[in-house]
């Protein structure tokens, strides 16, 4: 009788069980609280008392927080980034905001020595061979905020060889077995929510989850030195200044603009984007600057999409329910409308998903609420390609309501909107009267314009950079066979000389 290994055959047996029991686990948590609620509706119905029934709200609301934040914490790796998704101030309740954005901190860490077999198999080297450093512990959250509280942890080191220190982000053992299960369960729960009670395409949303998840196990970055973006109030106040005075409402609101603009200018000019932002992929350096980390999830947005979301921000920014109709049309957003005004509808449809602009005396939206427009428009079919844009604008509201600041990206990035419809032939010098009287000394024109001249003589990569001088035109094309670039510097100081 052959021997038998009793610890490697109780392995194995859990291996094969384990995406069984997690499963179990989620659909016995997910139907309470979706029961939780759903009975909660009905006995509510019978208090008459406003304010009686705002405090029941908040109670139940705290009751599911508290089961959503247990069954994330306990089931782990990609219940941690839904919990980043779904916990939102601008969107979630403030009950459950208050609970998941603790999860940031709970993370449990892998032991080195597990972390070191993973980089050594992944890279094909020994850490000491590779590395001058690396250190034991990861990095921490609550210090910079580069710790992936998804499926991975970031250690700081330092390459031999090299004066800069680098991040190597490593990806817990086990988690991508375990993610195809998730995801499965989620988009089972999902096709069940849209049939139900959420008309809206939540099928295609946790389809392209599916495309992001990685199959990488261990990435190498540069290591940047900042401080979350979420806890820059209490930065500010260890630095002697009033969180909520003068001088710091001026720092976020520049600081909100910048990553806003670094944002369209991704998304609208060339379609290549980062795609996973939440706030713990997003530093404030010296200087103010903006740092967006961890570039393991990019997004390249098809050009339909692009110039088709172009048009969209365009609508939104003009208040246009016309072209907002004809954007979700282009869009491949498919809508069932029964109300009365489905223009008007669909563009607050289109304002709740795609700006980050709230309306006047509100500090939450509730898309799910009987008043909501998703309510009264159903979102039949949604492009899987659009949801780490819709990621994005949601992002950005979030931080701005947690800022204290409301303004519309819609508005900021409605120069971006308009170049790149225009140089695709889609608008014309006409249609673009308005930006001129917009933008001051007409720098946007000249951008356009220089960029179409030096489209029309087959340059490629066309990289502008505008001051209040001149505009800085940066153009690579192919040399030879092998793929050699060189960079071509053009300074335009007079604009008028553009048009010969």
């Amino acid at each position: 009788m052959l021997p038998v290994d009793l610890k490697e055959f109780q392995e194995k047996v859990s291996t094969h069980f384990r995406p069984w029991q997690r499963s179990f686990q989620f659909w016995v948590r997910a139907v309470d609280i979706y029961t939780g609620y759903k009975v909660f509706q009905v006995r509510v119905n019978f208090e008459k008392n406003v304010e009686k029934r705002e405090s029941m709200w908040e109670r139940q609301h705290e009751v599911a927080a508290d089961k959503i934040y247990n069954m994330c914490a306990d089931l782990g790796g990609f219940f941690l980034k839904v919990a980043q998704i779904i916990g939102k101030p601008d969107l979630a309740p403030a009950a459950w905001v208050r609970r998941l954005v603790t999860l940031c901190d709970q993370a449990p860490a892998t032991p080195y020595s597990v972390i070191k077999v993973v980089v050594e198999q992944e890279l094909g080297q020994s850490v000491d061979e590779l590395f001058e450093r690396f250190d034991f512990d990861p990095l921490g959250s609550a210090s910079i905020a580069q710790l992936q509280l998804m499926s991975n942890q970031v250690h700081r080191a330092r390459i031999k060889g090299d004066k800069s220190d680098v991040v190597v982000k490593v990806q817990h053992p086990g988690v991508q077995d375990l993610m195809m299960t998730d995801i499965r369960n989620l988009q089972a729960f999902a096709l069940y929510m849209q049939k139900t009670d959420i008309k809206f395409d939540l099928y295609s949303v946790t389809k392209e989850m599916e495309k992001q998840s990685s199959t990488w196990r261990v990435l190498v970055m540069e290591y940047i030195d900042g401080v979350p973006i979420l806890k820059l109030g209490d930065e500010m106040a260890k630095r002697g200044i009033n969180p909520g005075g003068k001088v710091a409402a001026a720092a976020k609101q520049n600081i909100l603009k910048s990553l806003t603009l670094a944002y369209g200018q991704m998304i609208l000019r060339s379609g290549f984007f980062h795609a996973d932002p939440h706030p713990g992929n997003i530093l404030i350096c010296r200087g103010s600057e903006v740092a967006l980390l961890d570039y393991g999830q990019v997004k390249d947005l098809p050009e339909k999409l692009r110039l088709g979301y172009a048009s969209l921000v365009l609508a939104i920014a003009d208040n246009d329910p016309i072209k907002a109709s004809e954007s979700y049309r282009e869009l491949g957003i498919d809508t069932l409308s029964k109300c009365e005004d489905e223009k008007k509808e669909m563009l607050r449809l289109a304002q709740t998903m795609f700006d980050t602009k709230l309306p006047p005396g509100v500090t939450m939206l509730q898309p799910f609420s009987e008043e909501s427009s998703i309510k009264k428009i159903a979102v039949q079919a949604f492009p899987e390609e659009l949801f780490s844009v819709l990621r994005t604008v949601h992002l950005l509201r979030g931080l701005s309501v947690g800022l204290g600041i409301n303004y519309s990206c819609a508005e900021q990035w409605r120069p971006i909107a308009e170049e790149a419809l225009y140089l695709a032939g889609r608008l014309t010098d006409k249609d673009l009267k308005g930006a001129r009287r917009r933008v001051v000394d007409g720098e946007v024109m000249a951008f356009m314009k220089a960029h179409s001249w030096i489209r029309n003589f087959g340059f490629q990569d066309v990289i502008m950079e505008l001051d209040s001088k001149s505009v800085i035109v940066a153009i690579t094309y192919p040399l030879d066979s092998l793929s050699e670039f060189a960079m071509i510097i053009a300074r335009c100081k007079d604009h008028s000389n553009l048009d010969k």
